[in-house]
């Protein structure tokens, strides 16, 4: 009777999570033909939505958002390459900081000694707050210098403090932002040269996301999440934003304020455009590069609170997109599908173990195990073909951004993906739970590296 149970478990549990992963692997392959069907199209029609050279010059100034809590490691050279890089005549990096935190203001204050585009901007609470609450310090200190400099700001940039900006970048905004009220520029994380699989693993999904996924949302016109790193949205859409929200643009209780950003502009009617430009005919894009956390333990954290803030506290607070908008809502239910594709994923490894267990007990009792039903064998070989097609497309995309080697590298870190997300799902729905019980939102950042040579990053 025990071992017939453990089959029984082992049997439902695999059925369960077949018919669930069918699901998410039909789901995925929409998506994949929409972007295919979406190439075909700009084939056909190239450069139709890439706004002209020969626009009208741009009126203002770009302000970069730098929030900074416990950056004095990376900051200094981050600012330092930002400004030996940039070209662009009219710009100002407005670097965040709280008083309680000395050494990143010293190592912020050492650059703007020097270089006029510096602005050091000390808020008035100790931090953490939230990076949010951050963005909000910059973004009053950014209006009294308007103000008093009589210099109009045309649009704002977001950054982080560990990230290697492109050359170009600020030339992208200011000739997409003409035509777009955000942009959008591609994320590469870096090949971090200790940790190819638990760093590795963001390679493979930002090459698909931002170069796929984000792709297909703006042909369905859904809205367009920002990544809070090489973005930019116009001035007049923020102050549209902080009129709403009592006179400052981010919401200083969000967790993922750069997600939560993107779907406001398009709520408020503004269009959002992911600007994949190459820096020269046949070279690589115009994006930004980072490292991203190389330890498990820092990557479910960064992961934990992604979840919180997209699928669980994110969900209570964006809802869904307007009536009649069946691409915003899917693309929502994406976003949100980790909430049922974790414990999804969790049985689907306890289904493992479960027939590991069977086979091993009817080998001791010298009993064949019973065989599969017919619809559990079609589903599995079904869901087979799909996760074939899934690690190739993303193999694909891997390979584009940076080569071979890490495309092949990319099967054996959908698992360790897998992995991470699991432990982050618990990490979050913790937060989630003290969340709901009246705990204040903090900045759970995680620590921060900037390459010891930066001028030999890729650009």
């Amino acid at each position: 009777m025990l071992i017939a149970a453990i089959d029984a478990v082992a049997r439902e549990s695999t059925l369960f999570a077949a018919i669930w992963f069918l699901v998410g692997g039909i789901d995925d392959l929409a998506v994949d033909l929409i972007y295919v069907a979406r190439r075909l199209k700009m084939k056909l029609r190239p450069g139709v939505e890439t706004p002209s050279q020969g626009d009208a010059p741009v009126p203002g100034r770009i302000a970069v958002f730098i929030p900074a809590w416990d950056e004095s490691a990376v900051i200094g050279d981050m600012l330092r390459t930002a400004l030996a890089r940039f070209e662009h005549d009219n710009y100002l990096l407005y670097v965040g900081t709280y008083p309680n935190d000395p050494e990143t203001i010293h190592a912020v204050a050492q650059v703007s000694a020097l270089d006029a585009r510096v602005r050091l901007v000390i808020g008035g609470q100790a931090g953490p707050t939230t990076k949010a609450d951050c963005l909000n310090t910059l973004w009053r200190a950014m209006l009294r210098d308007e103000a008093v400099e009589n210099v109009p700001v045309f649009a704002v940039a977001l950054h982080d403090a560990e990230d290697v900006v492109h050359p170009l970048e600020l030339r992208v905004y200011a000739q997409w932002l003409r035509r777009y009220v955000a942009v959008q520029l591609p994320v590469l994380p870096l090949p971090h040269p200790r940790s190819r699989f638990v760093a590795g693993h963001y390679m493979d999904e930002f090459a698909e996301a931002h170069a796929k996924s984000l792709v297909v949302r703006q042909a369905l016109g859904a809205g367009m999440p920002l990544a809070g790193v090489g973005c930019a949205v116009r001035l007049d859409m923020l102050k549209q934003i902080a009129e709403a929200r009592g006179g400052v643009p981010f919401d200083a209780t969000s967790l993922t304020e750069d997600y939560e950003l993107g779907l406001t502009v398009a709520s408020m009617g503004g269009e959002t455009a992911l600007a994949r430009v190459a820096e020269r005919p046949g070279g690589p894009p115009v994006a930004v590069r980072a490292y991203f956390p190389d330890t498990l333990p820092a990557a479910v954290r960064q992961k934990a609170r992604w979840l919180n803030g997209i699928a669980l506290a994110g969900w209570d607070r964006t809802g869904w997109s307007r009536a009649g908008n069946l691409g915003d809502h899917w693309m929502r239910m994406r976003d949100r599908r980790a909430t049922l594709a974790m414990p999804v994923l969790a049985i689907a490894y306890g289904a493992l173990v479960a027939w590991g267990t069977s086979s091993g007990a009817h080998f001791i009792s010298n009993n064949p195990p019973p065989a599969l039903p017919p619809l559990i064998q079609d589903l599995l070989w079904v869901n087979f073909a799909l996760l074939g097609w899934r690690l190739g497309v993303r193999g694909l995309f891997v390979w584009r951004g940076y080569g071979w080697r890490e495309a092949f590298w990319s099967v054996p870190r959908a698992f360790v993906g897998n992995l991470i997300a699991l432990l982050a799902a618990r990490l979050a729905l913790i937060a989630y739970i003290r969340m709901l019980a009246g705990a204040a939102p903090r900045w759970d950042k995680t620590d921060h590296q900037f390459p010891d040579d930066p001028e030999h990053v890729a650009v």
